[in-house]
């Protein structure tokens, strides 16, 4: 059973996500937050899979609720997914450096939530769909100076080729074509190499490909 957490300040929006989620057979709503100290309480407490995080809530937003539950150690298990109104929130872009493992617009499809949820907990990265390319690349060009490459000096050259594909927002579908591998295949390299730099999941490895400088803006081919 997937658990999942939901913050909002909307008690309508909640409602609505919580009947969705709880008619899923392997999905179940644990708790709810309304702002985002009782969201970082009741993660503690709670320890769900995914916490659905309004960006903007009282007290303490979206963001900083999010950066408190990244930074603990003990809660690196629980994916975060934020949730907007608007596809390129100014926001999004920090908290994917903050360590969400993505975000979906408020008006998501039903069908798009649910897989939304089932993939983070995969350790997929989760964008909304028809925007993954365009977030990238704003991200890309908001980003700091490339620190650095000697973070990568225990990637193969596979992997590295791997990353630089994630960074550019290909699916593992599309590295396999690419690369002419299987998909399988395809996510064990982007696994390991998970593994390797100790990213949470995919969304942080794409912030790495950038931070290191493997992968630059508009480099989305």
């Amino acid at each position: 059973m997937i658990r999942v957490l939901l913050a909002d300040d909307q008690s309508l929006v909640r409602a609505g996500f919580k009947a969705l989620l709880d008619a899923q057979p392997d999905i179940g709503v644990v708790g709810e937050a309304a702002d985002g100290d009782e969201a970082v309480r009741m993660v503690g407490e709670l320890r769900p899979d995914v916490v659905l995080m309004d960006i903007r809530m009282p007290l303490l937003d979206g963001l900083a609720a999010t950066r408190r539950i990244t930074d603990e150690p003990s809660l690196g298990d629980v994916k975060v997914v934020m949730l907007t109104t608007f596809e390129l929130d100014e926001y999004v872009f920090e908290a994917i450096r903050s360590g969400a493992s993505g975000f979906l617009v408020k008006d998501t499809e039903p069908d798009e939530l649910l897989r939304a949820v089932r993939a983070v907990v995969d350790g997929d990265a989760l964008l909304s769909p028809g925007v993954t390319r365009r977030l990238i690349a704003e991200f890309a060009a908001r980003s700091k100076e490339p620190a650095a490459a000697g973070t990568l000096a225990g990637l193969t050259e596979r992997e590295r080729e791997v990353m630089a594909l994630v960074g550019i927002g290909l699916s593992n579908e599309e590295i396999a074509r690419r690369l002419v591998v299987s998909p399988l295949t395809a996510k064990t390299h982007v696994s390991r190499t998970m593994v390797k730099l100790n990213a949470r999941d995919r969304a942080q490895l794409v912030v790495l490909a950038y931070e290191s400088g493997l992968v630059r803006p508009g480099w989305l081919g």
